[in-house]
């Protein structure tokens, strides 16, 4: 979707900081050598209108990267309700993919959330948490996910209990909106290096008091191999693929060929992996990460984006800094790339095309950091060569506190906001930022009521 509604004067370039920046706290920058080959444009300030613009709609079509047929096939897998016979559970949070997104249309953000916890160790650092289950004759570890529901008791085991209950040791708790997927084709497609010198770009123009956290994930179906993180509120996944085969697992209790081990043999009836492959040689975790590659970008709502408050509002939302962490636009690497460990190759209908998502994918300490930190690369097996040196539990820990940016395109469908969905308008979510983004919150105040009233007309118009 064009860009006509933005003022000539409002397009920026990618990387280019505001004059007021967020906050005090430094943030340490993992600069690491990518493992795989995606690296993009070297250039980390090349003017957004060089590059055609991604499709932006909710009319569930196809951006381009399969015909809609086919989208719509995908589509079909990612709403489709899992039964217990299909491998849901033994544990699981949801039926479907489209139960935790799906508004305003599947692939969407939600107003679901799900539950993390932890504890801090002898050496006061994060641990994961020891969920007992079947009255004790299990505990569940290694993992920071609760799951709300299982399927026992059933007729089939009417005496096994495993519902998990999160006992009083974990005292590292918090909740997580169920994050939108639309358009994160194009995000997957922005190469590591672009995020990696947007987050130096970032320390650099505000003298290191707002430096986004970079860290390399392992790229589960490249083993041995990592990517800069970009999905997941802690950015813990790479990849798309990556990220639909942990969500089937631990959302859905669906084992698959990159999760295949249950998180409990209790209950468990169906042979593993639940998700084989079907006659066109794709599995469900195949569809889910090619439904979401080929959705669009969630678009703007136009008649209110032309509004002289809501572009007063854009204005205001640069000169106070928001957009040095909710940076507005980004370029997807030239197609023909090879990412995810050469496991994917960026198609013409997503390489070289300037999306507005309005986030920088990094993490931040913002004032509201849940305590979690994301799973270490030992969570996904053994560190090769291939793997950065650097993607070790120490940098893992620096997650701590560490959220990443919200991507505020298509925030006018949150009802609830931030990482935690417990603020609820968009006025308390400015104020409770803190941390780096201390600066821009003061501004914000600082503003009076009319201006004020133009930065939240723009954030409803995205």
């Amino acid at each position: 979707m064009p860009y006509e509604f933005l003022r000539a004067q409002e397009r920026k370039m990618i990387f280019k900081a505001a004059p007021l920046v967020c906050g005090v706290a430094v943030v340490a920058l993992l600069t690491l050598t990518p493992a795989s080959s995606q690296n993009g444009s070297k250039k980390a300030t090349v003017p957004e209108q060089q590059f055609p613009e991604a499709p932006a709609a909710f009319d569930n079509k196809s951006n381009g990267t399969v015909d809609d047929a086919t989208h719509a096939a995908d589509q079909g897998k990612f709403d489709e309700i899992e039964n217990v016979g299909d491998g849901l559970g033994p544990l699981y949070n949801a039926q479907s993919c489209r139960e935790c997104h799906q508004n305003p249309t599947s692939g969407a953000g939600s107003q679901v959330s799900e539950l993390r916890v932890g504890h801090l160790g002898p050496n006061r650092r994060f641990e994961n948490p020891n969920i007992p289950i079947a009255r004790g004759a299990e505990i569940i570890m290694g993992r920071t996910l609760v799951n709300d529901r299982a399927i026992c008791p059933s007729a089939a085991f009417p005496d096994t209990e495993i519902q998990q209950r999160v006992p009083d040791s974990e005292t590292v708790r918090t909740t997580r909106i169920s994050v939108n997927a639309l358009g994160d084709g194009f995000v997957e497609a922005v190469a590591d290096q672009t995020l990696v010198d947007l987050a130096r770009e970032q320390c650099r123009n505000s003298h290191r008091r707002v430096c986004g956290l970079v860290v390399y994930v392992p790229i589960v179906e490249a083993p041995g191999r990592a990517g800069v993180g970009r999905f997941g509120w802690k950015d813990q996944h790479a990849s798309l693929l990556s990220f639909s085969g942990d969500a089937y697992l631990n959302e859905m209790g669906i084992t698959n060929v990159l999760f295949p081990d249950e998180v409990t043999k209790l209950c468990n009836t169906v042979n593993e992996p639940n998700d084989k492959p079907g006659s066109d040689g794709l599995s469900d975790v195949d569809h889910f990460a090619r439904f979401i590659r080929a959705s669009k970008a969630p678009p703007r709502d136009r008649t209110l984006a032309n509004t002289p408050a809501a572009m007063r509002g854009s204005e205001l939302f640069d000169k106070i800094g928001c957009a040095v962490c909710h940076v507005r636009s980004l370029t997807t690497a030239p197609a023909g790339t090879k990412i995810n460990g050469d496991q994917f190759t960026i198609p013409a209908a997503l390489g070289s095309k300037t999306f507005h998502p309005f986030s920088d994918f990094l993490l931040h300490d913002v004032g509201t950091g849940d305590g979690i930190v994301i799973p270490t690369v030992e969570h996904y097996g053994r560190v090769t060569r291939r793997m950065p040196r650097e993607a070790t539990l120490e940098n893992f820990q620096r997650t701590e506190n560490r959220l990443r940016t919200a991507p505020l395109w298509g925030v006018r469908f949150h009802t609830r906001l931030m990482h935690d969905g417990v603020t609820v308008t968009l006025r308390d979510a400015i104020l409770r930022h803190a941390g780096e983004s201390s600066q821009a919150t003061r501004d914000f105040r600082r503003l009076g009521p009319k201006d004020q009233d133009a930065v939240l007309e723009f954030l409803r118009s995205l």
